[in-house]
């Protein structure tokens, strides 16, 4: 497996601007190192203890995305050292990653998920509820927790128009609420290893890539 020759191939792809998620879920160290020694230094995991773990064996330099469904009781876990939390889905959330970032005495970037997939089994607001809770949050109701923009998967199918409506559609909410809010709020998050060229298309500044640099994932 040619984890940097794989790894150079997808950022060929991608214009500067676009940041590069490397999701190493299930992969072990060595594996993440090959990756790392070519210079990248965005890593995304999704499951608490092995965030945690690589985190503390793995060098300190990395950029540590959460990119995973995220339990309120497991926040503590990663507070002091997440880079970015991708799945702020509900209010409880926001208001645990507050609570945890507080008692860290740091400010926590997160994206907000939308849910624009067919499927139940994907997590997020829908268009409806971030219209309902969004606008009237301030800086100082959650002084510890920035947004920093949005994050949605696609239905997972070969239907590439279905795919490419769904991230149009989290494109146009993403451009209409950036203009009610701060300078910062200037992530899109979309787009996976089987669909993140299009996702780029319609206008994503982040993908998440696992399958395309690391390989088949190791359950």
């Amino acid at each position: 497996m040619e984890v940097g020759q794989n790894l150079t191939q997808v950022k060929q792809q991608l214009a500067p601007e676009v940041t590069l998620v490397a999701v190493s879920k299930t992969q072990p160290d060595n594996v993440i190192l090959e990756a790392y020694a070519t210079g990248h230094r965005v890593f995304g995991e999704n499951r608490v203890q092995d965030l945690k773990g690589k985190a503390e064996r793995l060098p300190k330099d990395i950029e540590w995305h959460m990119i995973g469904h995220v339990q309120t009781n497991k926040i503590k876990d990663f507070i002091g050292f997440i880079h970015l939390v991708h799945g702020l889905d509900r209010i409880k959330v926001l208001v645990a990653l507050e609570k945890e970032a507080a008692k860290a005495k740091r400010i926590v970037d997160a994206l907000i998920q939308v849910h624009i997939a067919e499927e139940d089994s994907k997590f997020g607001f829908s268009a409806d509820e971030l219209a309902g809770w969004l606008r009237p949050i301030l800086e100082t109701e959650y002084p510890h927790v920035r947004l920093r923009g949005l994050m949605g998967m696609a239905t997972f199918t070969s239907d590439q128009a279905q795919v490419q409506r769904e991230f149009e559609g989290l494109a146009q909410l993403f451009h209409h609420y950036q203009k009610e809010m701060p300078a910062h709020f200037d992530q899109l998050s979309m787009g996976m290893s089987g669909d993140y060229p299009l996702a780029i298309h319609c206008g994503a500044t982040m993908v998440r890539v696992g399958t395309a640099i690391f390989g088949a994932r190791n359950y």
